[in-house]
């Protein structure tokens, strides 16, 4: 996934730079606003911008914070430093990451493409509207972006450019349905932010069902939209013997949806018990119902899920100590003030954790963005009477555009590996899609009944 062309050196290039303008320009404006507070910001930007990995620039800020600008005491910051991730829903995040995984080696994503291509093929685009239905359905399983990506993309992007569909099209398709991936419950960033601020997963991911399916749906539109516009090609129409063939041979995929899903919202699992049950399934449809990962490939998995578990729970540690030190500063309490004295008003502050989310976005990638800046704005937003759940699915659809810009879109770095295609290059390709999201975004910011309707009529609220 990270293995790029020559070609692509050019346009890095000119990502890189517009990443250390805005990290300048954003560090600056933390110094100018926040005084001390503001360099520990600064400092936590430039780091970034070296290079250095986001969990080291993390405990090196914290560290500067801890020893020259606060006067916490050690030991309660070596308390909080295990109280802060013991946390019970933590466990679900390397689970659903090893589902992830046996599921995107395990054949499940093929299977799925294969159904969704069976009931749409036939429509204008018809392998593009498979993909992001396939896309839909394997965030249900995955609960990763990128992963959708990946699994998804190897497949369907291929078969489009062999059916004559350019390769501009089949990549904008796929980047952007692939960040369903963190909005479709289950979802990692979801559990996170729960993690973060004390929220409720259960009713995250309920309240990600209908949000999610709407996107998808928009998605899909502009895809049919475009490829009807343009005549691109389309597919015989399946029969339903082949569609009843194509469902027989996915079920067992399919049948995780109902599996994760069902027994949280029915109160069997908690979220972290679901995830577990998911990993063990995953592991058996994969190696002995599917018989696509042979038991030798096992261990690989296993090590790289263990590799990204760990990265992910080191932020998470550091995080949880940025977050405590930000508090013990009192930096929440002071811009709920300011935001209340000032009369902004629950209107102007969405906006501006929107554009605060967005310009993060290019420079973080979205774990960060969350544990970083979610318990920040969550104790101003709970002052103004946002609901935590609406609050959650905003920072999450924020965390789904920010997948699929430029310069640090994860998504298109995936995407990338995938198409072998630039940076620049991808970010034109997206960008009928990546407008939609960006209008889907403010109507979840806006409309708070999209997010919470359903967890309100199933009692989760």
């Amino acid at each position: 996934m990270t293995d790029h062309t020559s070609t692509l050196t050019k346009p890095m290039s000119h990502v890189r730079a517009a990443q250390w303008l805005i990290g300048i320009a954003s560090a600056l404006l933390a110094i100018a606003l926040l005084g001390n507070v503001g360099i520990v910001f600064a400092l936590l930007i430039g780091l970034m911008l070296t290079g250095m990995p986001i969990s080291i620039s993390l405990g090196l800020t914290v560290l500067t914070f801890l020893f020259f600008l606060t006067k916490v005491p050690t030991e309660a910051v070596a308390l909080k430093l295990f109280t802060g991730i013991e946390k019970f829903e933590i466990m679900a995040i390397p689970f659903f990451i090893l589902a992830g995984s046996f599921l995107t080696h395990g054949g499940v994503a093929r299977r799925m493409i294969n159904f969704a291509t069976s009931m749409v093929g036939h429509w204008h685009g018809g392998l593009g509207l498979a993909g992001v239905i396939a896309c839909a359905l394997f965030a249900a399983v995955s609960g990763s972006s990128p992963a959708t990506v990946v699994a998804i993309g190897s497949i369907v992007l291929p078969a489009m450019v062999k059916a004559g569909f350019p390769k501009r099209f089949g990549a904008g398709v796929i980047t952007t349905s692939g960040s369903l991936g963190i909005l479709i419950p289950p979802s990692i960033p979801m559990v996170i932010y729960a993690v973060a601020t004390n929220s409720s997963v259960g009713a995250l991911f309920m309240a990600g069902v209908v949000p999610g399916l709407v996107l998808a749906f928009l998605l899909g539109l502009v895809t049919w939209f475009r490829a009807r516009k343009n005549n691109y090609p389309r597919m015989a129409k399946a029969t339903w013997r082949q569609r009843a063939k194509a469902l027989r041979e996915s079920i067992w995929g399919l049948l995780l949806i109902v599996i994760v899903l069902g027994d949280i919202y029915s109160g069997l699992f908690t979220p972290t018990e679901a995830a577990a049950v998911s990993a063990v399934y995953a592991f058996i449809i994969a190696v002995f119902v599917y018989k696509d990962m042979p038991l030798k490939s096992v261990p690989k998995v296993l090590l790289s899920s263990a590799n990204m578990s760990a990265m992910l729970l080191y932020i998470i540690t550091n995080a949880v100590l940025f977050s405590f030190l930000m508090a013990h500063e009192q930096i929440p309490q002071m811009m709920a003030d300011w935001v209340i004295a000032h009369n902004l008003g629950v209107v102007m502050f969405l906006l501006f954790v929107n554009l605060l989310l967005l310009l993060a976005g290019n420079v973080m990638e979205p774990s960060s963005i969350i544990l970083i800046l979610a318990p920040i704005l969550f104790p101003v937003a709970m002052k103004l009477g946002i609901d935590p759940v609406h609050f959650g699915i905003l920072i999450t659809v924020n965390m789904e555009v920010g997948m699929c810009h430029p310069p640090v879109g994860l998504n298109l770095y995936v995407a990338s590996g995938i198409t072998k295609m630039g940076i620049t290059e991808l970010t034109v390709s997206v960008l009928p899609w990546l407008l939609t999201m960006l209008l889907f975004m403010f109507v979840v910011t806006y409309w708070p009944a999209l997010s919470l309707w359903l967890p309100r009529a199933m009692g989760m609220m």
